[in-house]
């Protein structure tokens, strides 16, 4: 709704967030979550409220609107190539689906990169703990290069996906990123970056929730 009524969701966040019964910690908008234990409980409690004959729309939205959440940035960089991905490159930073974790159950970024993969695009991507999570769930594939570093990942690349917001990518050098890319085009699932610093250094910048 922000993206289409020209609103920012960082100045929304803002004001619902300073609700003190609200809080900031936990309505940062993104590309979906994952993860071993929240997906699953909340399948587990929709799944039991069925089997006892009560009808729960919020469990069933939350499910729903989480597993169209992890789609959007496929959708924007779909459209913003006007559909045509194949032979296409794509950078992508952050595999796991949190920071501070090695995890990719139920991850944005594999539902991502197996959107691309299937449109015929080839993916470079790096995470600084789930390399060996990410070898061990898809194997050796040509579409798929796991680099040891983000500058690795760069070369080449038509575009720059942000899928974790880990704290080594919220202060890249932007000037190097412009460099490398084949196009300077950043697709931001997490919103690590200012949407107009970046336009004034010549991005196409692409966020959720941001105009």
């Amino acid at each position: 709704m922000a993206e289409r009524l020209g609103a920012d969701i960082e100045q929304v966040r803002l004001g619902i967030g300073s609700d003190p019964r609200i809080g900031y910690h936990f309505i940062y908008p993104g590309c979906g979550y994952g993860g071993s234990c929240f997906p699953k409980d909340v399948q587990a409690l929709e799944r039991t409220a069925h089997e006892i004959g009560y009808d729960a729309p919020l469990l069933q939205a939350v499910e729903t609107v989480n597993n169209r959440q992890k789609t959007v940035l496929f959708q924007k960089i779909s459209q913003h190539f006007a559909g045509n991905l194949k032979g296409k490159t794509f950078a992508v930073w952050g595999l796991a689906f949190k920071p501070k974790t090695d995890g990719m159950r139920a991850a944005p970024s594999r539902t991502l990169m197996e959107a691309l993969w299937e449109a015929g695009a080839k993916v470079q991507a790096y995470d600084p703990e789930a390399m060996q999570e990410a070898q061990r769930i898809y194997g050796d594939r040509q579409d798929l290069t796991l680099c040891e570093e983000t500058k690795s990942t760069l070369s080449g690349a038509d575009a720059l996906i942000i899928v974790t917001e880990w704290q080594t990518f919220r202060s890249p050098d932007f000037g190097l990123i412009k460099e490398q890319l084949r196009s300077p085009v950043i697709f931001d699932g997490r919103n690590i970056y200012d949407p107009n610093a970046l336009h004034n250094q010549g991005f196409t910048y692409y966020a959720i929730g941001r105009p």
